[in-house]
């Protein structure tokens, strides 16, 4: 384990356990949710990345430039792959110093994704909080489609209420949306502010177009707030937890099976070429 600290600020970092933030704190409060002690599973830490691509692609399969691209599923998520391959591999670490690190991995290039690529991720604290940047680089000798997202897990305290602009939202029948909607018709707290305690009997899992870049988490004690270079946030609050999340994401879910490259964010990497994303979040104190 890896421990930073800058000013009030403390973060754990597992560069094995899928090159994972695991503790995140402000003056000894905890700003992401913490890791419990001996978890194996990067769906237990804090914040874990999204690569070579963020969320579902429906039933593991896309066509690519007139090939079939299958892709493993993992029994939990199936029949739909999720979250790329990096958050399940060991990462390396390039470089490290008290209040930051730097980690990389060589990932792809077999089953898991056919295309080689190099991932980093830059994780730095500062006076206000967090910072990641995320990066892959496409090293093999062809085009690929790629995408980026972070996946940090936030404590969701009773009164916990969400504010965040956006212009649109994903919806559908299924859990792969195929549908561009006005955010006012799905059910969420976005544009709405609806209390934590009210949403948490049914499953929030939605993707928003549009996003200004800014999202807050007002609870009693203060606000957080998550910012991102990106225009697509993926909220995710499942019922009878403790704890949501606010993903940003470079492309909508399922990006690969849509008509063509852009239309749902996923971007088509040459030799080389590389796609970033970077993002903060910082913690402000009630009066």
């Amino acid at each position: 384990m890896i421990r930073l600290s800058a000013g009030e600020w403390t973060a754990e970092v597992r560069p094995e356990l899928g090159g994972a933030v695991t503790a995140l704190r402000k003056g000894g409060r905890d700003v992401l949710r913490p890791t419990p002690d001996g978890a194996s599973d990067p769906l237990e830490t804090a914040c874990f990345p999204l690569t070579p691509y963020a969320n579902r692609i429906a039933n593991g399969r896309f066509v690519f430039d007139g090939r079939e691209v299958v892709i493993p599923t993992l029994p939990v998520f199936a029949p739909h792959a999720l979250h790329g391959d990096g958050w399940l591999k060991a990462w390396s670490v390039e470089r490290a110093a008290p209040d930051r690190v730097v980690l990389t991995l060589a990932g792809g290039g077999d089953a898991s994704w056919p295309w080689s690529y190099e991932a980093r991720q830059a994780i730095s604290l500062v006076d206000e909080g967090l910072e990641i940047v995320l990066q892959i680089t496409n090293v093999s000798g062809e085009v690929m489609p790629a995408g980026l997202g972070l996946h940090p897990y936030f404590p969701r305290p009773a009164g916990t209420r969400l504010s965040a602009v956006t212009t649109g939202v994903w919806t559908g029948p299924d859990i792969v949306p195929d549908r561009l909607a006005p955010p006012a018709e799905v059910a969420d707290w976005i544009g709405q502010e609806v209390d934590a305690a009210a949403a948490s009997v049914t499953l929030i899992d939605n993707a928003y177009e549009g996003w200004n870049g800014v999202a807050e988490l007002a609870d009693p004690d203060g606000v957080t707030q998550v910012s991102a270079d990106v225009d697509r946030l993926h909220v995710y609050a499942p019922p009878g937890q403790d704890f949501c999340c606010l993903e940003p994401v470079s492309h909508r879910p399922d990006a690969f099976n849509q008509e063509r490259p852009g239309r749902g964010g996923y971007r088509l990497l040459g030799p080389g070429e590389t796609l970033s994303l970077s993002m903060k979040v910082s913690r402000a104190q009630g009066a």
